[in-house]
């Protein structure tokens, strides 16, 4: 057991987490689908928590990369910008300040072309060869 931590925690390793994550982010921020998933698992599990309850769950890459291609219609512009990342076991953590403007008007009050502001935690967990297999954003 000591030796595969070892072995997790190299920095190879880590820094192969890192870049995924890095890819993802900046996918994400050109609001480009297809790149965002790149590194996922086909039966990637994608959870979001608002307030300390799950508003979404979603199960396998398609669903994601569908659910991924709807939300662009969300925003005319959003960005994720990564403030700090915390490797684990099998998990990398990162803090993001998130900022987007709104490209239509939502029920909760929200009108087109305001701003939102957020601040939150994405936690990525990577399976033994690499892939991203659970991604769940906290805010």
């Amino acid at each position: 057991m000591e030796n595969q931590l070892a072995k997790l925690m190299s920095a190879s390793v880590l820094n192969a987490r890192t870049e995924k994550i890095f890819k993802y982010v900046e996918a994400y921020n050109q609001m480009d689908a297809e790149n965002m998933i790149a590194n996922f698992s086909d039966d990637i599990i994608f959870k979001n928590v608002m307030n300390g309850e799950k508003t979404m769950e979603l199960q396998d890459i398609e669903e994601f990369k569908k659910q991924a291609i709807e939300a662009l219609s969300y925003f005319s512009e959003r960005e994720q910008v990564i403030e700090s990342i915390t490797h684990n076991y099998s998990t990398t953590d990162i803090s993001i300040t998130y900022r987007a403007i709104a490209a239509m008007d939502y029920p909760n009050g929200l009108k087109k072309g305001e701003e939102i502001s957020l601040n939150g935690k994405s936690i990525f967990e990577f399976s033994d060869d690499g892939k991203i297999i659970r991604l769940t954003d906290i805010v």
